[in-house]
């Protein structure tokens, strides 16, 4: 996984910094966003508005398609990132209580409110590795209040070669880079990711970023949730990910990243922003 951050001891040993910065930094191939040019036209500017910050994880604040301006806004991150700890493999987490708080982020990456939890609606580290927590706050209330919007989910699978960036609310880190492609299994210690996002290398993400969105840069619509990359080469243990195709064939890629697809979370998000995994169409596992 990129490690979601535990104590200073451990930020130390994976980044060198003890702390989160406090201003907004990107990597040599994404422009920053405070200084960004007008983008081309028919790409839109994918900023920080929207994240947020965990204690130990990036997210972001998350509607689907058919959300409504007063239902309780959803915030998006990974299984591995909630506060219990990590979901064993086949384990379901579904509407456990949770008073959790985020830092809110603008589009500068400056942090502008609190928001908090009401319950973890959904989280899981099977097939996937995703989190959605319900606020005490609808979308209509945090947009009155601090005039952030929330992300659209893509009701779409990703799409290899698109452009994307890789947010990080926690980090204020923008990552650029592409979709190299998709795994069609992804192993990881003891858990197994079905049809997971592989980056092109330039988005080297590190400990603190799971949970990020990963953003189409031409739509700013999310199409993944960052989560894991190759850190040692080696194969299938614990932060070394590995690739196994339908064959059995197993691949490992050093150094390369990856995240876990979201358009599957649309069909299990019913009225009010209530997950129903007995919804037509979808396909999150069960308890």
């Amino acid at each position: 996984m990129n490690k979601p951050l535990v104590g200073a001891l451990l930020a130390l040993a994976l980044l060198g910094a003890g702390a989160a910065p406090e201003i907004a930094v990107t990597t040599a191939d994404a422009a920053p966003a405070a200084t960004s040019t007008v983008p081309r036209v028919g790409v839109k500017a994918v900023d920080f508005a929207g994240t947020v910050a965990l204690s130990n994880c990036s997210g972001s604040v998350v509607r689907m398609p058919a959300s409504e301006p007063d239902d309780p806004a959803l915030v998006l991150s990974n299984g591995h990132c909630i506060e219990s700890g990590f979901p064993a493999a086949g384990e379901v987490i579904v509407d456990q209580p949770s008073s959790r708080s985020f830092g809110l982020l603008n589009s500068a990456g400056s942090r502008i409110a609190t928001l908090r939890a009401s319950k973890i609606a959904y989280a899981t580290m099977t097939d996937t590795d995703i989190s959605l927590y319900q606020l005490t706050r609808t979308y209509a209330q945090i947009q009155s209040s601090y005039g952030i919007k929330a992300l659209e989910i893509n009701a779409e699978h990703p799409v290899q070669g698109t452009a994307i960036k890789v947010v990080s609310g926690y980090w204020k880190r923008i990552y650029s880079c592409n979709i190299d492609g998709f795994a069609y299994r992804l192993k990881e210690g003891e858990w197994t990711w079905k049809d997971s996002v592989r980056y092109t290398s330039s988005c080297n993400t590190i400990g603190g970023t799971s949970g990020s969105p990963v953003v189409d840069n031409a739509t700013g619509k999310v199409v993944a949730v960052n989560n894991t990359g190759n850190e040692d080469g080696q194969r299938c243990t614990d932060n070394n990910p590995c690739e196994v195709d339908e064959n059995g064939k197993v691949t490992v890629r050093p150094g390369i990243n990856y995240g876990q697809e979201t358009y599957g979370i649309v069909p299990c998000v019913g009225l009010d922003n209530k997950i129903d995994l007995g919804r037509p169409g979808c396909t999150l596992p069960k308890p």
